[in-house]
């Protein structure tokens, strides 16, 4: 009786201990896509719990910045993001692509949006992103 409860416990740890026989498939990357909410604007959803008391006390108002200043500093940004992304560069903050066409009218919200999400990163996990304006580069 012993030996078979031996030969069990053997069989499900060598089992366990299997590696996994398929690969991730590399298709399967992550990333972030713009999305129109309920009313029809574009949103983009942020997980980090930490953004919303950002956004609220610390990022700069929405009316200190112009749509199509945030359109130029997003596509630079975005660009940079994805560039750190796909090369595996600070895997630990950039753990996935974003999907951004600069030629889309996502609308002054989406826009400052996005790049509070940016400027949150420099903030939170001092991630120095080339893109950024002085100003909101040493928001500390």
């Amino acid at each position: 009786m012993k030996n078979l409860i031996l030969i069990v416990a053997l069989v499900f740890i060598s089992f366990g201990c299997q590696s996994q026989t398929t690969p991730k498939n590399e298709q399967e990357k992550s990333e972030i896509k713009p999305s129109k909410n309920e009313d029809g604007e574009w949103d983009i959803t942020v997980l980090d719990s930490q953004f919303d008391y950002f956004l609220n006390a610390i990022a700069k108002p929405m009316n200190q910045y112009s749509e199509p200043y945030l359109k130029s500093k997003n596509a630079i940004l975005v660009s940079e993001w994805n560039s750190y992304y796909f090369s595996g560069r600070y895997r630990n903050i950039v753990e996935s692509s974003i999907e951004y066409d600069p030629r889309e009218n996502y609308g002054l919200k989406f826009e400052y949006k996005l790049y509070q999400v940016f400027v949150f990163v420099n903030w939170k996990y001092k991630l120095r992103l080339n893109g950024l304006s002085g100003s909101d580069a040493f928001l500390r």
